[in-house]
């Protein structure tokens, strides 16, 4: 056989990076955890008007503050009731489709809103460059919490000003980390035949730059869900967040912190809740960091 052929197959016999990626991510059990804690997550919150026994929004004062069955309540209330006598796992599973859509959403404006400025400056530099690092460091001198608090407290709490709101505030990480990998990306030599063949720039960002920074990108997605989530959490806790009665879990923090020395199952419940749901984001964000390195993570 000529050294030819064999090359020839050797190349043929080397996996993808598609493949490579798929082998590290099967044997990272940070990745299959993450993955596992989040699909569930997902079905229960999808699934919350099949498997909530109750509805979340009606009161029952006569059955208010049960225990939960591992307290020695009953099945029919199986994580008791709160002040108001609303079924807790009811609002628990319906909770969950508040933090999760809220940090899908707010990552999603804020990713388009960071991604953009970030290829652009990357891409460009320049004048570009200047301004868009400009908007960056005004962006970093604002305390996130604070001018939420205001804007919040400002425009009202619902679910849409909350999500705008954070959305808006949270596009800092997308641009600082895409700059930069954008200017990595353009020093190519693919970048640079592409030019000089006259393909058209939104094409070329679209088919050659992005698909390259797309790694960084996926994990800071992850990075910001979880971060807008614990800020949802903390507004509705201080009662500038989503306002009653939507079950939101920051809020039904904030409605059994006056128990705490009685009924601390009301916070511990919703606060474990919120501490899985983050555990298993930042895990994600982990994991595909790991397995979408070219030289791999152990």
């Amino acid at each position: 056989m000529s050294v030819s052929s064999q090359t020839t197959q050797t190349l043929l016999k080397s996996p993808s990076p598609r493949d490579v990626i798929l082998l590290r991510a099967r044997g990272h059990l940070g990745l299959l955890f993450s993955l596992s804690i989040m699909g569930t997550l997902l079905f229960l919150a999808v699934a919350a008007p099949l498997l909530s026994p109750h509805d979340p929004y009606l009161q029952d004062l006569a059955n208010r503050l049960q225990s939960p069955v591992f307290l020695g309540g009953s099945w029919e209330h199986p994580l008791g009731t709160d002040h108001l006598g609303r079924d807790y796992l009811s609002r628990l599973l319906y909770g969950a489709q508040i933090s999760l859509l809220i940090g899908f959403a707010a990552a999603l404006i804020s990713g388009l809103i960071g991604t953009t400025l970030g290829v652009l400056a990357g891409y460009f530099g320049g004048r570009v460059d200047l301004i868009v690092t400009f908007l960056i460091n005004v962006r970093l001198a604002m305390p996130v919490v604070l001018v939420a608090l205001a804007l919040v407290a400002l425009f009202g709490g619902s679910l849409l000003v909350v999500i705008l709101v954070l959305g808006l505030l949270l596009w800092d990480r997308f641009a600082v980390v895409l700059r930069s990998a954008t200017m990595q990306v353009r020093s190519m030599e693919y970048i640079a035949a592409g030019q000089i063949l006259g393909t058209r720039l939104p094409r070329l960002l679209a088919k050659d730059v992005l698909p390259n920074i797309a790694d960084s990108l996926i994990v800071i997605i992850t990075l910001e869900m979880a971060h807008a989530i614990i800020l949802e959490a903390a507004l509705s806790f201080l009662g500038l967040g989503v306002q009653p009665p939507v079950p939101s879990w920051g809020l039904m923090i904030s409605e059994g912190k006056e128990m705490l020395f009685f009924q601390p199952w009301l916070i511990t419940i919703p606060g474990i809740a919120l501490f899985v749901l983050v555990l298993a984001i930042n895990m994600l964000g982990d994991g595909l960091r790991d397995v979408s390195a070219p030289e791999g993570r152990n």
